[in-house]
C-alpha cells in the first residue's frame, strides 16, 4: 500500500501565526497552521490561567515545550492533575468527555498541539 502525504511547511510564527487575544486569566492560544484535516497550535498557561472547555472528540498529539502541572476539571466536578515534563509527547485518543484546564503550578506551561479534525460527512 502506498500512502501519499502532503508536507507541512514550517510557518514563521511572527508573521503567519494567528494569536487569539487572551482574556484576563485565560491561556493564550496561537494557531500555527490549519487546514481541513488538522489544526496545529501552541497554548501557553501562566500560573493560575485556564482555558475554555476542551472538546476531546479528536485524536491529538501534544508535546510539552515547557512542562508543569495542569488540572483538568470535568463537567461532573471531578478533577485530575496532569504533570507535563518538558519535551514529553503524548497521543490522546478521542473521548466524548469535555473538560477545562487550569495551570495549578508555579511556572508557565507551553504545549504544542496537533489535532486531527473529524472528516466532514
Amino acid at each position: 500500500m502506498l500512502a501519499v502525504v502532503n508536507p507541512v511547511m514550517a510557518q514563521d510564527k511572527t508573521k503567519d501565526a494567528k494569536a487569539a487575544p487572551a482574556a484576563k486569566g485565560m491561556a493564550k492560544l496561537t494557531v500555527l497552521a490549519e487546514n481541513d484535516k488538522v489544526r496545529v497550535f501552541e497554548v501557553q498557561f501562566k500560573p493560575g490561567e485556564e482555558n475554555k472547555a476542551v472538546p476531546s472528540s479528536s485524536f491529538r498529539v501534544v508535546r510539552a515545550l515547557q512542562g508543569g502541572t495542569l488540572m483538568r476539571t470535568y463537567a461532573d466536578g471531578k478533577t485530575q492533575n496532569v504533570e507535563w515534563k518538558t519535551g514529553e509527547a503524548r497521543i490522546t485518543e478521542p473521548d466524548k468527555t469535555a473538560y477545562t484546564v487550569k495551570n495549578v503550578g508555579k511556572t508557565d506551561v507551553r504545549l504544542y498541539v496537533v489535532v486531527l479534525k473529524e472528516p466532514k460527512k
